[in-house]
């Protein structure tokens, strides 16, 4: 399987086109090579974007309700081929099925949203706003949009953009990791089995050199992009400067406080489940625990016990909670930092660092790592590490624990834990973060809201999916119409007025 190339998919069907440069895809539970992925050059990404600008000529002036049968077709696909497709990305990523198979069903929920386009894309009229004057609005499509998505969640964070955009009467070129690319792939033949006309739907292969073509293109209208901090500043500097629409969600460092009030078992369960669920590789990970008062000398402890009883290991193994990191640069990096919070002074509660997994010692595994006394001029701190390891930070009053979180450059989600009303109403009104979780670890919204962050975690004004989704990918025409009268003649060199 080594030898496998997996290809561009252009034109409804897999690119024939040669590539000079590709990537190797490896399996991180074995840390064996298992396939290669072609990557784009300049022209093979202007050929996908043509491909995409002739199809969205079409596929724009397709009445609203056959565009959203294909959806409800490639929506039934999708459940009915979420075991395969959780399989394909355990494979690459290294999540369980499980976990793999949730991302599937989450971005379903998006799909069926977007299956009732023809009712969130309906305009509005006031008529007689003037004598013999009707006002209307639309939302038209912008063209040919793109999408370069994470590995973490390889197929859901794809499917939280190009459903939308694609129902919207877009044609869509995506550009996922080059980590874990194969999901990407099958689902383009899912869409292909659904009707979507060829072209509408296109994937490149490759690194940053499709990434930049892809801004700099003067046909790309629009560019949707999650990732790390860094590049999201820098994928929407660049697309702004070529003109474009840009969502850029970048990096967080979600802090979950806990009162001392708190059910302190319920919030354990969801501090664990938050930190270590996909080996703490996903944006809304639970990384730092803020316990207010006497609740860390109480929750330490719990902690201590759920992580004990945690099983990690490969994905083939069906008793695995938890599996390896991505690559074995990441699991370096994450041995790093934990070092770096042993030598500045954190308590190392639990050890992860040394972690073999029998028969897969060549597996990139972590073991869950949990700090205690961690203050904020720690690495472990400042850093998204995007691996298995949860801070706990202790601070004497609820003010405190409020002003620490608001004080961190990201804002993407956040939780608190407690039973008091009052202190959870004042929370959710005075953190300075775009998604709030009162006893839910982790707040990621359904797909008929949206989602999205502040301050260094988000670049852009619109977040993923829901209406946000719909205004981003389409543009207001307001039209003001007059029928001919012959009363109504005449010049008039005056300001409009409303008569």
């Amino acid at each position: 399987m080594s030898n496998h190339l997996l290809p561009h998919w252009i034109d409804g069907k897999p690119s024939s086109a040669t590539s000079d440069r590709a990537g190797d895809i490896f399996n991180p539970a074995t840390g064996q090579k298992i396939a290669e992925v072609a990557y784009a050059n300049a022209d093979q990404v202007d050929t996908a974007v043509e491909s995409s600008r002739l199809a969205a000529a079409a596929w724009s002036n397709v009445p609203v309700t056959r565009r959203s049968q294909v959806l409800f077709r490639f929506r039934q696909l999708l459940a009915e081929h979420e075991t395969e497709l959780a399989e394909i990305i355990s494979l690459e990523h290294g999540k369980t099925v499980d976990d793999a198979r949730g991302e599937i069903i989450r971005g379903l929920e998006v799909v069926e949203f977007a299956c009732g386009i023809a009712q969130l894309l309906k305009g509005e009229l006031s008529p007689n706003v003037a004598t013999g004057v009707d006002l209307t609005t639309s939302r038209e499509p912008l063209g040919v949009v793109a999408g370069v998505t994470p590995f973490n969640f390889p197929a859901m964070v794809g499917l939280w953009m190009y459903p939308v955009a694609i129902a919207c009467g877009n044609a869509f070129v995506l550009k996922p990791s080059e980590r874990d690319p194969s999901v990407a792939n099958r689902v383009a033949e899912l869409w292909a089995a659904a009707g979507l006309p060829e072209g509408v739907f296109n994937v490149v292969h490759g690194d940053r050199v499709a990434v930049e073509r892809l801004l700099e293109h003067s046909d790309v209208k629009a560019v949707s992009f999650v990732g790390s901090t860094p590049v999201a500043r820098h994928v929407y500097q660049t697309g702004a400067q070529h003109g474009k629409r840009v969502q850029a969600l970048g990096g967080a460092k979600n802090h979950m406080v806990v009162l001392p009030d708190a059910d302190l078992e319920l919030a354990a369960d969801g501090a664990i489940s938050a930190a270590y669920g996909s080996a703490g590789e996903r944006c809304m990970a639970i990384s730092v625990v803020v316990a207010v008062g006497d609740a860390g000398d109480r929750l330490i402890p719990l902690l201590e016990q759920r992580i004990d009883a945690l099983r990690v290991g490969p994905a083939s193994d069906p008793d695995s909670e938890m599996g390896p990191v991505i690559t074995l640069a990441q699991r370096d990096r994450v041995r790093h930092l934990v070092d770096e919070g042993v030598e500045q002074g954190a308590t190392l509660v639990r050890d992860g660092r040394s972690l073999q997994i029998e028969d897969h010692e060549e597996g990139f595994f972590v073991g869950p790592c949990l700090f205690d006394h961690v203050t904020p001029s720690m690495s472990i701190y400042r850093e998204e590490i995007f691996g298995p390891v949860l801070c706990l930070v202790r601070c004497a009053g609820f003010e405190e624990a409020i002003a620490l979180v608001n004080a961190s450059a990201y804002a993407n989600g956040t939780a608190i834990f407690t039973h008091d009303g009052g202190a959870a109403r004042r929370f959710q009104r005075e953190i300075e973060v775009g998604m709030v979780g009162i006893n839910v670890p982790i707040p990621v919204p359904l797909a008929f809201h949206s989602f999205g962050g502040w301050k260094d975690s988000i670049f852009g004004s619109h977040g993923i999916y829901g209406t946000e989704g719909i205004h981003f990918y389409t543009r207001q025409k307001v039209t003001t119409a007059r029928w001919p009268d012959p009363s109504q003649r005449g010049v008039d060199l005056g300001f409009p007025r409303g008569k």
